[in-house]
């Protein structure tokens, strides 16, 4: 998998005075991965795994998760492992803040 991560939004439209309140993440999962069943299994596995680990992330964050080809055969063990040191690579030593 492919971690794209932006730690904080771009500035929000002048009329929207509401602020973030949590970590977005997002999902690619392309023709690559597998038919639609596949793509679909794969995007539910995906999304439980970044749902335990989202609260690594700042408020103000964006994750797109991409999906390759691999993954189609992984399970979510193997899919929370990898999530889970693409993180810590991404993270680094930054203070995990809620």
């Amino acid at each position: 998998m492919v971690l794209h991560y932006l730690s904080e939004r771009p500035g929000q439209s002048a009329g929207d005075d509401t602020s973030p309140v949590a970590a977005r993440a997002g999902f690619v999962v392309g023709k690559a991965v597998g038919n639609s069943v596949v793509r679909h299994r794969v995007t539910r596995r995906l999304r439980a795994v970044v749902r335990a680990e989202l609260d690594r992330l700042p408020g103000t964050a964006d994750l797109v998760v991409r999906a390759r080809p691999e993954a189609a055969d992984a399970d979510s063990a193997v899919l929370h492992r990898d999530l889970s040191a693409g993180l810590d690579r991404l993270l680094g030593d930054r203070v995990r803040s809620r």
